[in-house]
């Protein structure tokens, strides 16, 4: 009966898809929180940093809509075991890098194995579960589980970092992808609800290549000297997500059914979605480096301090999948309110915030979080055929990664772009200015990591310089906390606009079933 089907051994089937969900996502969450002792072992700058930061999300992202078709057309479970595979190989490559350079690349590889893993463990549960309470519950915890391994990851990290260095902080997810592969491979059923509609390979090359220049864009178009190249980047992604669409217009199996994403139920909660999930990911990546480098914490400390954020993910999941069957406007407009409340909080950090505020900021963002993408990845899922599952996973994950990494792009290059301003400003201010050489100027202005080596190696001026940084780093962090609630309010204005009451909800729901039955091959 609809709504009320599950597959046999749906506890192991479901916890192997939690699994293999949870460590896509431990995979984003562990450089953050790494971030100043990588800084120290490679004297790396600001930008530099955010992008070891990005590439994890950047590799997810411009591969989860080219994994999604494969995985419907070819083999769900096969791609998923593929990506675990993947995920051993690259950890471990990441966490034996020789140079920053190396290591960016090991993370964007990461990034990529990752992203043909998750789209399948959503199409996998659409496929597998019939619409109904059992699969809101079951999207519910696989909502949760990934966001609460984001935090997690940063939480286990931060105490790998603390007692063994990063590079074996950067091994946590291989353990955890060699078991998930394990039992994926033997428990989930093969070839459930699959299409046999041939893939659209051009598409998708176009689809990954654009979104690399969206993301890289947004990461390094205001770090200083960058402008012109990620203003490039930015027009390269225009150009190619036009050239993207049009072809997917035209072909005749279509790699991204725009009929679909015109929905009303599609289209919103996927930019509602975005733009939550972002909110979490860049608030963590800020955070961090300001919990470290401002208020003083170490390593295993500051991940410490988000698990107030998987706490409240874990306590939101059931109630919002009791409050999404009420209605996926009303569970969002509250998910949104939420997050609202976390980035004001933050915006009132400053040097001496008391850990309970830090927190509290947390709290709210996670139970924001839970709020928002449980509503959002159900209306997708049911948006959608189910032999094109991999679209509306593929679009879930892209809001957690898309959404991860152009959030983390644009706070990350907001902060660098911040601190870089103020400290030129402080040093043009300075009576010693004029003794500066050029080579001292940017790495003061590089980075706090820099800033600080350069206090090291100049004893008589450090508490002046190490001032200069903190001052220049707060001020940076504000800019894109406040970056981050602007994009807050434009999405709940999205929200409010854009869905509608609970009737007229389900009877677009019906509507979209009818469609599909008809044009189903």
């Amino acid at each position: 009966m609809p709504g009320t089907h599950v597959p046999a051994r749906a506890g192991v089937v479901l916890t192997a898809l939690l699994m293999a969900a949870a460590v896509c996502n431990l995979t984003t969450g562990g450089a953050s929180v790494a971030l100043p002792d990588i800084a120290g072992t490679f004297d790396a700058p600001q930008t530099t940093l955010n992008l070891v930061a990005l590439g994890t999300g950047l590799g997810l992202a411009m591969t989860v809509l080219y994994a999604g078709a494969l995985g419907d057309r070819y083999g769900r479970v096969r791609l998923l075991c593929i990506g675990l595979i993947g995920l051993l190989i690259a950890g471990t490559a990441a966490s034996l890098a020789p140079t920053i350079e190396f290591l960016m690349g090991a993370r964007v590889l990461t990034g990529i194995a990752a992203g043909c893993a998750f789209p399948t463990t959503l199409a996998l549960i659409t496929a597998l579960w019939a619409e109904g309470p059992a699969r809101v519950r079951a999207i519910a915890l696989w909502t949760a589980t990934g966001a609460v391994a984001t935090v997690a990851g940063s939480v286990i990290s931060g105490a790998l970092v603390v007692a063994f260095g990063w590079r074996i902080a950067l091994l946590l997810p291989v353990p955890v992808a060699a078991a998930a592969l394990l039992i994926a491979a033997r428990a989930i059923p093969r070839g459930v609800e699959e299409s046999v509609e041939p893939v659209d390979h051009l598409g998708g090359i176009l689809s990954v290549v654009a979104v690399a220049a969206l993301v890289l864009g947004l990461g390094v178009v205001f770090a200083p000297g960058e402008t012109g190249v990620g203003a490039g980047l930015l027009v390269a992604a225009a150009v190619l997500i036009a050239a993207f669409a049009a072809r997917q217009l035209h072909v005749a199996a279509p790699l991204y059914d725009l009929s679909i994403a015109r929905r009303r139920l599609f289209w919103v909660p996927a930019v509602a979605g975005t733009l939550a999930f972002g909110a979490l990911v860049g608030a963590m990546f800020v955070g961090q480096q300001y919990l470290q480098n401002i208020l003083g914490y170490d390593a295993l400390q500051a991940g410490i301090a988000l698990i107030p954020a998987a706490i409240a993910l874990l306590v939101c999941a059931p109630l919002a999948a009791v409050l999404v069957e009420r209605g996926t406007r009303m569970a969002m407009i509250v998910g949104y309110v939420v997050l609202i409340a976390a980035f004001g909080t933050m915006l009132a950090w400053n040097e001496t915030t008391p850990p309970v505020i830090v927190a509290l900021a947390f709290a709210l963002v996670g139970g924001g979080a839970s709020f928002v993408m449980t509503a959002a990845s159900r209306s997708l899922t049911s948006s959608t055929p189910v032999r094109r599952a991999g679209m509306a996973s593929a679009t879930s994950d892209l809001q957690t990664d898309l959404g991860g990494a152009v959030m983390q792009a644009l706070l990350g290059a907001v902060l660098a772009g911040g601190f870089s301003h103020v400290f030129a400003g402080l040093i043009a201010a300075s009576p010693e200015a004029a003794s500066l050489s050029d080579d001292i100027t940017r790495a003061l202005q590089a980075s706090y990591a820099s800033a600080a080596h350069v206090a090291a190696n100049n004893p008589a001026y450090a508490a002046h310089i190490l001032e200069a940084a903190r001052l220049s780093f707060v001020d940076g962090a504000w800019a894109a906390y406040l970056v981050g609630a602007i994009a807050l309010l434009l999405g709940l204005i999205v929200v409010g606009v854009g869905l509608p009451g609970v009737a007229v909800e389900k009877e677009l729901r019906g509507r979209y079933r009818d469609e599909d039955a008809l044009t189903a091959p």
